[in-house]
């Protein structure tokens, strides 16, 4: 289709048919363009602004196109879109025609005949067009996304999810996470989280606020705990990160520094994903601010870095591959973090026999124990309680201990999780269909007390017919079963009231 042309020879096609394509009719305007399509294979939108780009070479304007809706016809336009409370140009065509004759006929607006028939003649197309620069200034100034310094942005280059590879154990994902509570308003705690790509150790540790000098004071702390050393560093786009002073603390410790592309979390997918079922998972999402809130945060993660690392088996991506449109993804067997680095042949002998001792000293249900302890101190914080509550609610380590088995029936045992019980529903949303006749129900179920609530309500359509649909047979069934509950509680307790404590001792000891 024409690719054999020379690019010469195109441009003197635009500089042949050019002005004969400008200046001609609409038929021949449509004939030119198919004949150079077929000859030079371009597409037609491009050809169409190829043979314009004929009148700026030999400097002539294009000829202004006449003005079909004016002023009045624009001023008649906001007012319907006004009236129709600013929806799209589609649904003004469709409405417009009936909001107006509404209008006229209420007296709201009375239009000239030819601007009358030219609104009503407007397409959607048109009516968006003519309404967009009034969209524009009544929702204000479009927010424009904060642009980093770009001389930092430059410095450190871009490292996606598919350029990791398989790194040696050394290099970490970074970010933030923030415990505002869902109001950005403020101040608040920050977490910052780390993990390693090669084995999924993670590490955390809570901000008072955030920026730039305490991230490089913190990655300081976090380089005194981590088993390998920090060879690499991904941060996102935040500018807590993307800053000259972690930029040099990075070059001076020989770390290698990358970033994220902007707005795109599948980059960071190693920290995104720990960030949920670390972090989230120990802490909530309850708003923390202050030193207090933050201590408190650090004896958490302090416990919770063994427990997680040392006891908590992950999944690790080991390849995938596309079948069509599915994925299919194959995982390594769950593995801890540690153990990952004692089965990692390029970690030295030496922290792996320090990794092993520290493994055989702790204890993972003490750890647990402080695990909530922790939990529960956060969740008086956001409760307002005071800590002596808190500790009574976690108890002494062989009452913990004792408990495990059967903490499954008191549900959520994460004091961070908790959500207050519901408030105990007393009121009715509907009219109950059976209140006139609930008395003589009672007296049938007194007379036959193994009568079904099916039969009661076969019964009660055969008296009052037309008083009752079949679907309120359920309804039926709860009244009898909550009645039958009632009488059962009320026997029980009658015989306990008229038991006295001895004859309780002596069936007790029978």
């Amino acid at each position: 289709m024409g690719r054999g042309i020379s690019m010469a020879t195109r441009k003197e096609l635009i500089q042949a048919l050019g002005g004969r394509y400008c200046q001609g009719t609409r038929s021949e305007k449509a004939r030119i363009l198919d004949e150079f399509v077929a000859v030079t294979g371009y597409h037609r939108k491009h050809a169409i602004r190829a043979l314009r780009t004929w009148q700026r070479d030999e400097g002539g304007t294009r000829p202004p196109r006449k003005r079909i809706y004016d002023e009045a016809v624009r001023e008649a336009l906001i007012v319907m879109w006004e009236a129709a409370d600013r929806i799209c140009g589609k649904r003004l065509k469709a409405v417009l025609p009936e909001l107006l004759a509404a209008m006229e006929r209420h007296g709201h607006v009375r239009l000239d005949s030819a601007v009358r028939t030219k609104l009503l003649a407007m397409s959607a197309a048109s009516i968006d067009r003519v309404l967009a620069p009034i969209r524009e200034k009544a929702k204000g100034r479009r927010k424009r996304r904060r642009v980093m310094n770009s001389a930092v942005k430059r410095q450190v280059p871009i490292r996606t999810f598919a350029d990791w590879g398989n790194p040696v154990p050394g290099f970490f994902e970074s970010d933030f996470v923030v415990h505002c509570g869902g109001v950005s308003a403020g101040s608040c705690v920050h977490t910052l989280v780390v993990t390693d790509i090669a084995s999924g150790w993670t590490e955390c540790l809570p901000l008072v606020v955030r920026e730039q000098s305490m991230v490089v004071q913190a990655l300081e702390i976090l380089r005194t705990r981590l088993p390998v050393d920090i060879l690499g560093l991904d941060f996102d786009n935040d500018g807590a990160f993307m800053n000259q002073t972690v930029l040099d603390y990075c070059r001076s410790r020989r770390i290698e520094l990358t970033r994220s592309r902007a707005y795109k979390k599948n980059d960071q997918a190693w920290i995104e994903q720990k960030n949920g079922s670390v972090v989230r998972r120990l802490v909530g999402y309850e708003r923390y601010v202050g030193f207090e809130d933050s201590r408190t945060l650090a004896r958490l993660f302090e416990v919770a870095r063994l427990y997680v690392n040392f006891f908590q088996p992950s999944f690790k991506l080991r390849s995938k591959h596309r079948e069509g449109a599915k994925v299919k993804k194959q995982y390594d067997a769950p593995t801890t973090p540690c153990e990952r680095l004692l089965r990692d042949p390029r970690v030295g002998d030496a922290v792996k026999q320090a990794l092993r001792d520290q493994r055989d000293r702790i204890d993972p249900v003490l750890l647990l124990r402080d695990l909530r302890h922790a939990q529960a101190e956060l969740a008086a914080a956001v409760k307002n309680r005071g800590e002596n509550n808190a500790n009574t609610s976690v108890g002494e380590f062989e009452q913990f201990l004792a408990q495990l088995p059967g903490l499954w029936r008191e549900g959520e045992v994460r004091p961070t999780h908790r959500k207050p019980p519901p408030a105990a529903r007393t009121w009715r949303t509907r009219v109950d269909p059976f209140e006139s006749v609930w008395p003589e129900v009672i007296s049938w179920l007194q007379t036959e007390p193994d009568a079904t609530a099916k039969v009661l309500f076969q019964r009660l359509m055969r008296r009052y017919p037309d008083e009752f649909a079949p679907g309120q047979l359920r309804t039926l069934q709860r009244r009898v079963r909550d009645w039958r509950r009632e009488m059962a509680r009320q026997l029980v307790y009658a015989n306990l009231s008229a038991t006295t404590p001895e004859h309780l001792a002596t069936s007790m000891v029978e």
